[in-house]
């Protein structure tokens, strides 16, 4: 009996003294910036894809309680949430077709582009199913119980994007690389700092409004998927998931939603540079020991005054008014001087 008690003992001690490494030791791995990133990407857009796919299941599933309007406001504003979520980790990318611009035009490390896809596509798939799983119920009661992909009870249009009759392959191609390049060449606008951006704090609800803008203006062709993450993962979720094959075999539409919107993307990012971001007059470089005030170069003033010269170590010099070193009074400041180095 004793020496259970103190087995059991033992091993309560060693459960209380590995749990607390147990917890520094994931506290570190989450401290480290891709770990943070690739959870921002992933937490970002599974929000942004279950408000979008939600909408769409209402406009499918549900007649009444849904319409092309709302499933436009379901991502926009879902797109609001994401950015609100994941804005000053990982900038909410969402898009692989937005992350490959970026890293395309040097603007990110390609080391991170497989930590933001893996990201932005495990988020996606996960939506994908949870949009599943609460509208099960409807989908099969919508369907009768057959998971089609064409067809007046189709369902496979919930998760992914299908090109209508009146398109063909390479229309719909061409319709996706110019919404996604309207959605990277205002992206580009919204966030310069140079130009004309949004304010401060209204970034994420601007980008919402974008998205909407596109989809009630050039949404009706193609389903404005400017977005592999959005597309491919909840395609392969469809597949898995009882709607089989043919959900890559109609009209062999699967790989333009990939494919499209990363030559957009890049296409709506080089314009906006060379059109737009070229011609914004810079501001000059300023040199660290000076300061901006009202426009002019003040040099900053020595944080001690200059000895006078001894003539000998006893006998100091006075120091004449003429020899006196002159300060030059700067008048108070009613907002902080800024320091800018660029």
């Amino acid at each position: 009996m004793v020496q259970s008690d103190k087995k059991r003992r033992s091993t309560r001690s060693s459960k209380m003294v590995s749990s607390p490494v147990v917890i520094t030791r994931m506290q570190a791995i989450m401290q480290k910036e891709m770990v943070r990133e690739f959870l921002a990407e992933f937490m970002s857009t599974y929000v942004m894809m279950v408000f979008g796919l939600g909408s769409v299941a209402h406009m499918v599933l549900g007649g009444k309680f849904g319409s092309f309007l709302g499933v436009n406001l379901g991502f926009g504003f879902g797109v609001t949430m994401g950015v609100h979520m994941a804005g000053n980790i990982s900038g909410a990318h969402m898009n692989a077709a937005l992350t490959f611009t970026n890293c395309a035009l040097g603007r990110m490390s390609w080391k991170k582009f497989p930590v933001y896809i893996l990201g932005q596509f495990l988020g996606s798939f996960l939506a994908a199913a949870t949009v599943y799983c609460l509208f099960y119920s409807a989908i099969i009661e919508f369907s009768g119980g057959h998971l089609t992909v064409t067809g007046p009870v189709a369902t496979a249009s919930i998760f992914a994007t299908y090109l209508p009759d009146h398109s063909t392959l390479w229309r719909g191609f061409l319709d996706e690389v110019l919404v996604t390049g309207m959605l990277q060449l205002c992206l580009f606008a919204i966030t310069d700092k140079e130009n004309n951006p949004a304010l401060q704090g209204t970034q994420a609800l601007v980008i919402g409004i974008l998205v909407v803008v596109i989809g009630v203006s050039l949404g009706m062709n193609t389903g404005y998927a400017m977005n592999p993450s959005r597309d491919l993962p909840p395609r392969f979720f469809t597949y898995i998931a009882g709607w089989g094959i043919q959900v890559f075999r109609a009209r062999d539409w699967w790989w333009v939603p990939v494919v499209a919107p990363l030559l957009g993307a890049y296409l709506g990012g080089i314009i906006y540079l060379v059109f737009i971001g070229s011609t914004i007059a810079r501001r000059p470089q300023i040199l660290e020991d000076s300061m901006v005030y009202e426009d002019r170069r003040i040099p900053v003033l020595p944080k001690t005054m200059p000895t006078p010269p001894m003539t000998s170590p006893l006998t100091p010099v006075s120091v004449s008014p003429i020899n006196r070193p002159s300060v030059r009074t700067v008048p108070p400041l009613s907002d902080p001087i800024h320091l800018e180095h660029f």
